[in-house]
């Protein structure tokens, strides 16, 4: 049986406000805590009305501190806003704070608009020398960043590399576990290359994972971080005691969705808000396009589709994005998941 994580992605639903998003975020992790989920990670989103987690390394800190076994970590850091060094001393802190239970996903999206990502300070630096590229574009630079990080986490620059003398404070024993998101095969490619775990994001692009995820395992080489590959599959899902309440539950996402991805975002909206919108027809092809992502149904169903598409990806591990207008429901949903699949007190 695999297992079950979550990604949170701090939803502000319609009527709510962001700050109702953060404590639904804390209420949701000392859950799913004592449910037996294995790791909970916290997305990153900038300038986005929907979606209210804007710095996951500060969420990561409260939820670790509220809750005693589960892992807790970053899904994930868009690495392109920031500095390396500075990602890596974050997460050094998380990680002496909370040694063995710290996970720093890295992603290359922007995870914002360009005028957002701007104002963030874009980066893509790399190295100014042969280790590097000099200044380029986020894209060209993002490999090298990665490299940097783990260099700084494991303080582990060769002789000669011009950072072979900055040390990540508070260095330690023990680093946090180390994940490349993606949901196209440049990311399982660089994870694979610098031996470090490995996310796809099926909740984005349902195309073509299982043969990026199986390729992923294919060519990784070992690390001083891995031994051995480690992959997983994030998909989004909502349980109910039916099929019919499932797909109901599912209709703010549908709605969500299509403003989204027509330049109208706004906060998750309810399900008798996406009952009485008037779809257009391109707006129904947006709708049919997300449900092909979408795991909804009554428990047993669920189950038995979530470990179809385990098996369609060659993974041990599934991390459930689930998002509900109704806070209860979502914790309703992770409830009757966690006992479908056999999760208790302790698990992992």
């Amino acid at each position: 049986m695999p297992r079950l994580s979550v990604l949170d992605q701090s939803p502000v639903r319609s009527g709510g406000t962001p700050a109702d998003a953060i404590h639904e975020s804390l209420e949701l992790a000392e859950l799913c805590d004592r449910l037996g989920y294995h790791r909970y990670w916290l997305a990153e989103h900038h300038s986005t009305p929907g979606l209210g987690g804007s710095s996951p390394e500060v969420l990561i800190g409260q939820i670790a501190a509220r809750t005693s076994r589960i892992r807790v970590g970053a899904g994930g850091v868009m690495l392109q806003h920031y500095s390396a060094l500075k990602v890596a001393e974050t997460f050094r802190v998380l990680e002496t704070l909370f040694p063995r239970r710290i996970d720093l996903g890295i992603g290359r999206a922007p995870g914002s608009d360009p005028v957002t990502a701007r104002a963030l300070g874009e980066r893509g630096e790399g190295v100014a020398s042969e280790w590097g590229t000099g200044r380029s574009s986020p894209a060209a630079a993002f490999p090298q960043q990665v490299a940097d990080v783990i260099g700084f986490l494991r303080a582990s620059f060769p002789d000669g590399h011009p950072y072979a003398k900055v040390t990540a404070m508070p260095s330690g024993p023990t680093v946090p576990e180390v994940w490349l998101l993606g949901s196209s095969d440049a990311s399982a490619a660089l994870a694979a290359h610098l031996g470090t775990a490995f996310s796809f994001a099926h909740f984005i692009n349902e195309e073509g994972g299982g043969p990026i995820t199986h390729a992923y395992h294919a060519s990784f080489r070992p690390s001083p971080l891995l031994a051995a590959p480690r992959a997983s599959v994030a998909v989004f899902v909502v349980c109910a005691d039916t099929e019919a309440e499932a797909q109901r539950l599912a209709r703010s996402r549908d709605l969500f969705i299509v403003r989204l991805y027509t330049g109208r975002a706004g906060r998750y909206p309810s399900i008798e808000e996406a009952e009485a919108h008037p779809y257009t027809a391109r707006e129904l092809l947006i709708v049919e396009h997300a449900r092909r992502r979408t795991i909804a149904g009554a428990p047993e169903q669920v189950r038995d589709r979530l470990l179809a598409l385990a098996d369609a990806y060659g993974v041990d591990e599934l991390v459930i994005v689930t998002i509900t207008h109704d806070p209860k429901a979502r914790r309703r949903s992770y409830e009757r998941l966690a006992q479908v699949f056999g999760l208790g007190e302790g698990a992992s």
